[in-house]
């Protein structure tokens, strides 16, 4: 399992990012599921998906740094959480790779994506006039743009929140790695976070924020 990307951001969140190469069943000898789980992963065609699941929660696993069952469940609103647990967590997966976060005394929320041209074609939809002008046609700041938004979405963990309407990128300057704000529009009122980003080697770009 190798673990292209392992940082700690503050003394109180983590956040690692690995790359799949393992079969099914070498993810599922890492674990412990249950039956509830086991009848989950019966219900998904085998291929990507099933891979992804089992390697976010085998990283998840080796994170805590624990041998004992680790019991993950998925709220209404379709959050990861820990159950008899403080810490928040933050899932995400992209063709090859798998991205947890975890925060012990904030919120958490990542997102990865494989860079592609077809985000040209959906560009309107998650963007404002204003953020359009800026990051004019730049595929790099597109992905920005989108991992970070959904970052903030999975962060806030709540139906409802829209990304062109509610969550609000404040110009940036592009870096292979770097930081940014955004605004964001909640219905418990505006706050205004600070959210980072960077673009690994092979063409993914990851986003993420600790609030």
């Amino acid at each position: 399992m190798p673990v292209i990307y392992n940082k700690d951001i503050d003394d109180h969140t983590i956040l690692a990012v690995w790359k799949i190469q393992e079969r099914e069943e070498d993810l599922i000898s890492g674990l412990q599921l249950k039956a509830h789980e086991l009848d989950f992963l019966a219900t998904l065609n085998n291929g990507k998906r099933l891979l992804h699941w089992l390697s976010t929660r085998l990283l998840l696993r080796k994170m805590l740094n624990t041998a004992d069952y680790i019991d993950c469940r998925i709220d209404s609103h379709g959050k990861p959480y820990l159950v008899n647990s403080a810490s928040t967590i933050s899932l995400s997966h992209s063709f090859d790779y798998a991205a947890v976060m975890i925060g012990k005394e904030k919120g958490v929320g990542i997102d990865i994506e494989r860079i592609e041209q077809k985000i040209h074609r959906i560009k309107h939809k998650f963007l404002s006039p204003p953020e359009l002008l800026h990051v004019k046609d730049d595929t790099d700041a597109l992905y920005v743009c989108w991992c970070i938004k959904e970052a903030i979405y999975k962060w806030y963990g709540k139906k409802g929140l829209e990304f062109k309407r509610d969550i609000h990128i404040q110009p940036f300057e592009l870096k292979e790695e770097g930081a940014l704000t955004a605004i964001v529009d909640l219905p418990e009122g505006t706050r205004t976070l600070t959210a980072n980003y960077f673009k690994t080697a092979d063409n993914y770009m990851l986003g993420y924020v600790v609030a």
